[in-house]
């Protein structure tokens, strides 16, 4: 990754998005757990909380740093620019919705800043259970204070771990000798990877929004992204909001060719 910040500086960016999220997730446990009972999802609710939680952070932005940019708000700039407009924030207020309208605690919301199209820094936060996990491109990841790493042991064994979403096993059959499990939130199972509590993650149907934070704690923690011919997957080919219409695959690079020896399309 590269950057060439200038003022305001690194410190200072990172401190307003550690702030801002915390401040954010308290906003969001006032809707967390009340969708309605006797609905399978309560839209209105979720709508409402999104809603309520983008016009949060559009406020702590405005008031800090009313010249820069946010995503989906206006047009990306294109080019190189020196000026405030160069700063873009992403902010996704909620991953994992049918958790958090149920009261599930395994869902987050993240805020990435991108400087002239490059990754700056990246946070997810999960307002439940208080875990916050971040990092600045090209440094160490952490786990609130703890530096963290994807696990390295290099082979996959039948307590390897894959994190999916729901219906990934109508689209594929695994050969995969380990676990494979679904919980939810996109954001808690690349980071859940980027920890080592669970060796891959295998990701569908995003959005550049969903992944741009979780792309800079992922890279720092030492894994890649990648698609399923074993490619590399960039995640600034989507800048443009079209939809992700392959999976992605999230791994050590050592571990990565065992996970996709292991998947085949039905």
């Amino acid at each position: 990754m590269q950057r060439s910040l200038a003022a305001p500086d690194l410190g200072e960016l990172n401190a307003f998005a550690l702030q801002a999220v915390q401040k954010i997730g308290q906003e969001a446990l006032k809707f967390y757990g009340k969708g309605q009972s006797g609905l399978p999802f309560d839209q209105s609710l979720v709508t409402q909380a999104e809603l309520h939680l983008n016009d949060a952070f559009l406020d702590h932005l405005s008031a800090r740093f009313p010249d820069h940019q946010l995503y989906g708000r206006e047009p990306v700039t294109e080019g190189y620019s020196h000026e405030g407009k160069r700063f873009l924030w992403i902010f996704d207020p909620l991953d994992g919705v049918d958790n958090f309208q149920t009261g599930i605690p395994i869902w987050g919301m993240s805020l990435s800043l991108y400087e002239n199209h490059w990754p700056v820094l990246g946070v997810f936060f999960m307002p439940a259970t208080k875990d916050l996990f971040r990092a600045v491109a090209g440094e160490p990841a952490y786990w609130n204070d703890r530096p963290i790493h994807l696990s390295d042991r290099g082979d996959l064994s039948q307590e390897s771990i894959i994190l999916t979403y729901s219906r990934f096993n109508q689209s594929y059959r695994s050969r995969f000798t380990g676990k494979i499990r679904a919980m939810g939130s996109t954001g808690v199972h690349l980071c859940y990877v980027s920890m080592g509590r669970a060796d891959a993650a295998i990701v569908a149907n995003e959005y550049f929004k969903d992944l741009a934070a979780l792309r800079v704690i992922v890279e720092s923690a030492g894994g890649k992204m990648y698609k399923l011919d074993g490619s590399a997957f960039l995640l600034g080919d989507y800048l443009d909001g079209q939809k992700i219409d392959e999976p992605v695959v999230i791994a050590n690079p050592a571990n990565v060719e065992a996970v996709l020896s292991s998947l085949q399309k039905w």
